[in-house]
């Protein structure tokens, strides 16, 4: 398929644009970015990003606080974080406080959106691209389940914790076929990031996800188990969980 490019040498994908096919295109030519770059936020358009395995990231290239000029950088890690579910890793120092709090899935989306916002004081999270997120979660209906469950069209989804009632850590990112990505979270106790992320890990096994996607290997992440694959290996287990 003919690639459009930017002047920097990125990749440029607009809404006509097979976004699967696109994908196909990075792997097959040794593109040697995490990002590409797309100029509509759609929600459709984002959702089919989604899809086909980017993490979709955003970033306000003016200056001029008054007239901010937003674009999407859909992102294609070359080296990604994957945790395999029986690969998790729990350290014995660890253990002790699981029973201490509660996770429920698919709870407090919007607040742990601004929480994330709040805490990281995330660029990417630019406010096109929440508004985009949160309209593609609204399209998809109110899952009042309780679980986290696979969906055949991108959803986003998040994880709140809690100790006696009080919402200490959280994350969200999207749910794509038999897989979740993590996109950002939160935490606002000692030891609370990690248990959400390890009763996250057991939900998902529990609700038959493929593998948890982490996005940017980071040391914290392969303490816990998580290894680090090619894009290559990435989008071969993500399509085998999207099928």
């Amino acid at each position: 398929m003919y690639l459009n490019y930017t002047l920097s040498g990125h990749i440029y994908i607009s809404p006509p644009d097979d976004c699967r096919k696109i994908v196909d295109a990075i792997l097959a030519t040794d593109y040697d970015k995490d990002f590409c770059v797309a100029g509509d936020f759609n929600p459709d358009f984002v959702a089919e990003l989604m899809k086909a395995g980017f993490l979709v990231m955003s970033m306000n290239l003016s200056e001029n606080s008054a007239e901010p000029d937003f674009i999407l950088l859909p992102k294609l890690h070359l080296v990604r974080s994957a945790l395999f579910f029986e690969n998790l890793h729990i350290k014995k120092s660890i253990r002790r406080f699981l029973s201490r709090f509660e996770l429920r899935p698919d709870a407090e989306f919007d607040l742990i959106v601004d929480r994330c916002i709040e805490k990281h004081k995330a660029d990417w999270l630019t406010p096109p691209l929440v508004e985009c997120i949160k309209k593609i979660r609204s399209a998809g209906g109110k899952n009042d389940s309780g679980l986290l469950t696979p969906s055949e069209n991108a959803r986003p989804a998040s994880f709140a914790l809690y100790r006696e009632g009080k919402l200490v850590a959280g994350e969200f990112g999207i749910v794509c076929g038999r897989v979740y990505t993590s996109y950002s979270g939160f935490y606002d106790e000692d030891n609370a990031g990690t248990v959400q992320i390890i009763l996250a890990t057991r939900h998902l096994h529990e609700q038959g996800f493929l593998f948890f996607d982490l996005g940017m290997p980071l040391d914290y992440k392969n303490d816990l188990g998580a290894v680090d694959i090619s894009a290559g290996e990435f989008v071969r287990l993500f399509r085998e969980g999207v099928r």
